[in-house]
């Protein structure tokens, strides 16, 4: 009886979601595998694409992973870890981003017959964590190192694992005349880690393979005034002066108040201000520069001053192009035209403004430090020009990773089907629960290859036991075998140069166990109404005045600080 007249305990707030033990766990699974689905049919070189369309009207056409999971806004709590992982593959070596997805997503799929069945969540992370391990050992056994190679044999080398990359994106069908471009950019600018040197251009009209490489910096032409068309528009070996001041007549900026008792002051006034001007574009004159570059406006005035005197400028020019022609020229951005000696302006071989489609373009080859290049974009649409330089992106960073890091793996579902048969054999050696939970681990990264087949139409079972069949012969002669996408069988992805970088493959497998991991670890989701309707009332109360608020969130008079 006095056990039933205990008050009940009220722990959380009133309207407080929880959700714990075995549902709540199998829910974020279902979740997880609900994202995952979403990007398995963008993955390998016949993986469709995805039309994104936000609320803001903007039309997006990608297939690659890490862009979509970012446009597209998922709010469960659980399922945002796959997000994650998928922007971190992204930043850490650009590829593979799909992929890291579809693994934690197959992860997660494969362990939910066994949460099901009421094996503790510890029990799986434990050996998925094993696997992993040694899944990653087998990586770095298998990868070929292309270290000490002649500089054309790597270029070529590289060559191929960007060829690889861009076989899945939409500018695929010339994989290989932007493949060789992305190799020659990386290779311009040399130890340099900032990926900002590499500009990329687009410009709409002409086909793909308008696009063209420059070993230098190539910027549109900037707004310009009466003047500039007089102006030279080719040099060879210019001096090249970089400045971020303004060269045009300015008002008083200050609200400054000037008595005159006589009107003859006030001329003296306007020819100070004009004296100024003068004496600054004398000054970038005598310099001996015969281009003027500036990040602020270069005025009428200033353009018609360096056109007499057969001298380029250009005004307004975009910060990060600034830079890159200061690295290129081996000049230094000034603040001032006092005192401008030679050391601080830049060279280069030619400078000329070029038309490119309906744009000018301003474009410096033959630098001297050399570390920089221009990579110019052309196509049919906007959304497409776009999704190519997303692309593009995705060759740079792995071109890069594969050049510190200079060990390749086979692609096309190889170093996949690999690890599966290597798990699938040390678990025979491994008694009790842990055998299950390791083989269902190599199970799941049999997706690789099998939504590949999917992805291209063919059989995925039959070509799964044909590598199967391949992959368990005993000398290990079908190590390298893939998925043959062309002819829907199999072959030697080594031999046919469908490779990647060993560290994409690291990566991925990492952060795929990773995230499974934590999901698993997960046994209780507390939600807080507040927090729900939170942003709702934030906006809501942008409205109201500054007083709107005080009843509901504001401290009254007597009210203690929190």
């Amino acid at each position: 009886m006095a056990s039933m007249m205990q008050p009940q305990i009220i722990l959380l707030k009133e309207g407080t979601d929880t959700s714990q033990g075995k549902p709540q766990l199998i829910s974020n699974i279902n979740a997880c595998m609900a994202v995952a689905d979403v990007v398995r049919t963008t993955l390998g070189p016949r993986g469709m694409d995805k039309l994104i369309h936000d609320d803001k009207g903007n039309t997006t056409i990608s297939n690659d992973g890490a862009t979509i999971m970012k446009l597209l806004d998922v709010v469960h709590p659980a399922a945002k870890i796959l997000v994650d992982i998928a922007k971190s593959q992204d930043s850490e070596v650009g590829d593979g981003t799909t992929t890291v997805v579809l693994l934690a997503g197959e992860f997660l799929k494969e362990a939910k017959p066994f949460i099901e069945d009421g094996v503790h969540p510890q029990n799986l992370i434990r050996s998925y964590r094993t696997a992993s391990f040694m899944a990653i050992e087998k990586i770095k056994e298998l990868a070929v190192s292309i270290e000490g190679k002649s500089s054309d044999e790597k270029r070529s080398l590289l060559a191929k694992c960007a060829a690889t990359t861009l076989s899945s994106k939409l500018i695929g069908g010339e994989k290989e005349f932007f493949a060789s471009m992305v190799v020659d950019a990386v290779f311009a600018i040399g130890n340099d880690d900032r990926l900002n040197m590499i500009g990329i251009k687009k410009v709409p009209g002409g086909t793909m393979r308008d696009s063209f490489l420059v070993n230098g910096v190539a910027f549109k032409k900037t707004f310009s005034y009466a003047g500039f068309e007089q102006q030279p528009k080719k040099f060879l070996n210019p001096k090249i002066l970089l400045l971020n001041i303004e060269l045009e007549l300015k008002s008083e900026k200050e609200n400054a108040e000037i008595r005159l008792s006589d009107p003859l002051q006030y001329q003296s006034i306007v020819d100070a201000e004009w004296n100024i001007i003068y004496d600054k574009l004398d000054k970038c004159v005598q310099s001996g520069a015969k281009i003027v570059l500036s990040r602020l406006a270069i005025g009428d005035l200033a353009t018609q001053y360096f056109a007499d005197r057969d001298i380029f400028c250009a005004g307004r020019v975009a910060e990060d192009d600034l830079h890159r022609v200061a690295a290129a020229t081996g000049g230094t951005v000034q603040t001032s035209v006092n005192n401008v000696i030679d050391e601080i302006l830049g060279s280069c071989e030619v400078f000329e403004e070029k038309q490119v489609g309906g744009e000018r373009f301003n474009i410096f080859s033959g630098c001297p430090s050399g570390q920089t290049a221009t990579i110019v974009l052309r196509g049919g649409a906007d959304q497409f020009i776009e999704e190519a330089e997303r692309s593009l992106h995705d060759a740079i960073m792995i071109v890069r990773r594969a050049m510190k890091n200079s060990t390749v793996v086979a692609g096309g579902g190889a170093i996949d089907m690999e690890l599966s048969r290597y798990l699938w054999q040390h678990a025979r050696n491994i008694a009790g629960k842990s055998q299950l939970f390791i083989n269902s681990y190599a199970k799941a990264l049999e997706v690789i290859p099998r939504q590949l087949c999917d992805n291209a139409g063919f059989d995925a079972t039959d070509v799964l036991n044909k590598l199967r069949q391949k992959h368990a012969l005993a000398g290990g002669e079908g190590a390298l075998y893939g998925v043959d996408i062309n002819t829907g069988g199999i072959s030697d992805s080594f031999a046919n140069f469908v490779w990647e970088p060993a560290v994409v493959k690291i990566n991925a497998i990492n952060a795929a166990t990773e995230a499974a991991c934590l999901i698993l670890s997960v046994d209780e989701t507390v939600k807080n109404p507040k927090s729900e309707s939170a942003q709702g009332e934030a906006a809501g109360g942008m409205g109201r005045g500054r007083g709107g608020g005080g009843m509901r969130g504001g401290r009254g008079r007597g009210m203690r600080r929190r």
